[in-house]
């Protein structure tokens, strides 16, 4: 079943187009990654889908739906929420709270608990237990009130992720996860998204780490000056001629 399709999607800023036509279906399970030399696009594909830039023309379409222009809050709440190319907390927040942020996505309060403080009180409890399941999936449990300012880099990373999970997505998109990141803890990362899949949650992810890439993604699409140049599995993309000419051999060095 087809999750997310883009129709002919670009973007334009001025005479640059950063994204050039590109139509894509993401298929629901799994891990998909966009991948392409730096300045192809993928940031701006990424800000597109998930509502932080309007595409100049082409349709997006999320569980069936057409999301073309709505605003990134609105999009999260249909269940498609991202993380950045730099960490992006809540810095003088400590862990739990931080995912708590997340959680309130989907667990407002209004006038309701205003007049029932027991029934706000209930789902303040339920948000608190949930939070603290989140930080042990991805291994910050021991860090729940730990700022989250004086975290090392690998652990915001996953403190991002456990936050993006906190609002319960259906597609889970990471823009660069492993940037930063030493070996054992990439290794670490491509097992909790393992683990995310699981669940039933969708991950598109954009990164640069190629072994990471090679390692964790089910399905590849390649963009090159803005389009969409190759897509399908790990190798039959490893295979195209117009990938290899975009890389000039980085893939094949990756698996040498």
């Amino acid at each position: 079943m087809t999750l997310l399709r883009l129709d002919a999607v670009t973007r334009r800023f001025g005479g640059l187009v950063a994204v050039d036509n590109v139509s894509l279906e993401i298929a629901a399970k799994g891990v998909t990654a966009i991948i392409g030399p730096n300045g192809a696009g993928k940031t701006t594909l990424f800000n597109v889908i998930s509502g932080f830039t309007a595409p100049s023309a082409g349709r997006v379409e999320f569980a069936g739906d057409d999301i073309t222009g709505l605003a990134a809050e609105q999009i999260a709440k249909r269940g498609l929420v991202r993380t950045f190319q730099l960490v992006q907390l809540f810095e003088n927040l400590t862990v739990l709270e931080n995912v708590k942020v997340g959680c309130h996505l989907h667990t407002k309060g209004g006038l309701g608990s205003a007049l029932l403080p027991h029934r706000a009180r209930t789902i303040e409890a339920g948000v608190d237990t949930f939070a603290r399941d989140l930080l042990d999936k991805v291994g910050l449990d021991a860090h729940a009130d730990t700022l989250a300012g004086v975290l090392p880099y690998g652990q915001k990373r996953l403190l991002e992720i456990a936050r993006a999970l906190a609002a319960e997505p259906k597609l889970l998109m990471l823009d660069e996860p492993a940037a930063g990141l030493n070996r054992g803890e990439t290794t670490r990362l491509a097992d909790l998204i393992r683990q995310i899949v699981t669940l039933g949650v969708t991950v598109l992810l954009i990164e640069h780490d190629m072994s990471f890439v090679m390692n964790i993604a089910d399905r590849l699409a390649v963009l090159d000056f803005g389009k969409l140049i190759a897509s399908g599995t790990p190798a039959e993309v490893q295979k195209n001629p117009d990938v290899i000419a975009a890389y000039l051999g980085t893939m094949e060095a990756a698996h040498a």
